[in-house]
């Protein structure tokens, strides 16, 4: 989703596309566990 919104933004130069990219980065990084990380431990083996 961040990769699309910045796309949009760097075609249109649109100020609220930016915006939307800005608060979604933020939200992002306030998540304790992304997918990826959720991911990879999907993908471990169990112990």
């Amino acid at each position: 989703m961040l990769d699309f919104t910045w796309k949009v933004f760097s075609e249109t130069g649109n100020i609220d596309t930016y915006l939307l990219f800005k608060e979604l980065e933020k939200e992002r990084q306030d998540r304790p566990g992304t997918l990826d990380d959720e991911l990879a431990t999907m993908d471990s083996p169990v112990s």
